[in-house]
């Protein structure tokens, strides 16, 4: 008993040392800016190379999450949420907005090009739906070259199909707008469907989920993000891609600061957001290639030829009317 007794002694004087330096450690950490981010990996790489290299170093922390689980945190948690600002798809943070008016109105050193952008987030990237496949398998299979999301639904694509869900990824969301807005509800219904069953098990929750499964030759055709596609082709990987008859469609992640009353912290959010704005742009328009601000340059040889906005504003609504359509499908 005396010896149990020495060791507790031991272990509550190792706990009261320790102590000090963990208070230590998280207030250093609240005195940082934490960024929440839905963004992919290229993206978050350009914005900690930005901020590192114009005076931010180590004074930010940036947390990742998937698109769903941040719109999630976002809607339910409001201006209570632990980030003092966010890179998100830009539907949910107009619908929290719209919402509970959370974010800081502010104006960067940059000039959108849409000239209805709003005052209180700005876009870093261009989202892009499109079809890719990897060239070795899809000669293998003797497989045509799909040309659109329709030709998808035939029948010599079953089981060599891969493509993500729009209940867990909004990549998915740019396909079901394209069929939307091309053939309408009902018509837009009966070729998800078929476009499922030719996926079988290869309906992924990630929105990159279908580029690695075509990457390694799991699945031969992919639908997915069409910057991924164009970076995977300059790698020399075995990746081709489509942009599909129905149109490229898009949606853009944007940068927001949440209005917390703490006017020091603004100011440095504001100073950073700048940087990301104007400084991590001109490395993400290397892999995203669509220009946003005044000044900025398109590489036209990947740019897509036909792009198109969904005719209704994209919210939170139009996304869960769109999920229930996808389900319904299922």
């Amino acid at each position: 008993m005396k010896f149990k007794g020495f060791k507790s002694i031991l272990v509550l004087m190792a706990v009261l040392l320790v102590l000090p330096f963990t208070a230590c450690n998280n207030s250093n950490d609240d005195d940082k800016i934490i960024i929440y981010s839905n963004a992919d990996e290229e993206a978050i790489v350009a914005i900690k190379n930005a901020l590192d290299d114009n005076g931010f170093k180590d004074k930010y922390i940036v947390k990742t999450f998937g698109t769903s689980e941040l719109g999630g945190k976002l809607m339910a948690e409001g201006k209570n949420i632990e980030a003092d600002m966010l890179t998100m798809s830009s539907f949910y943070v107009d619908s929290a907005q719209d919402k509970d008016n959370i974010f800081l109105e502010f104006t960067p050193d940059v000039v959108p090009l849409d000239k209805d952008n709003s005052n209180y987030s700005y876009p870093i990237t261009v989202q892009e739906g499109a079809i890719f496949y990897n060239t070795k398998e899809l000669e293998k299979e003797n497989l045509d070259v799909p040309k659109s999301f329709k030709d998808l639904t035939k029948p010599e694509y079953k089981d060599k199909l891969t493509v993500s869900d729009v209940k867990h990824s909004s990549t998915a969301w740019l396909t079901i707008q394209a069929l939307v807005d091309n053939y309408g509800k009902d018509e837009a219904k009966d070729i998800l469907s078929k476009i499922y069953k030719n996926a079988g098990n290869n309906i992924e929750s990630s929105g990159s989920g279908p580029m690695k499964k075509v990457e390694v030759g799991e699945a031969v055709v992919g639908i997915g993000l069409r910057h991924q596609a164009v970076l995977k082709k300059a790698e020399k990987k075995p990746i081709e891609f489509v942009d599909p008859e129905e149109g490229t469609y898009y949606l853009t992640e944007n940068l927001a600061i949440l209005n917390k009353g703490n006017e020091e912290k603004e100011k440095i959010c504001k100073e950073m957001a700048d940087v990301i704005l104007k400084e991590a742009r001109k490395e993400i328009i290397k892999f995203y290639p669509n220009a946003v601000y005044e000044g900025e340059s398109e590489d036209e040889s990947i740019k897509a030829k036909d792009v198109k906005k969904y005719p209704k504003k994209l919210t939170v609504d139009l996304l869960k009317e769109h999920q229930d359509l996808s389900e319904s499908a299922k």
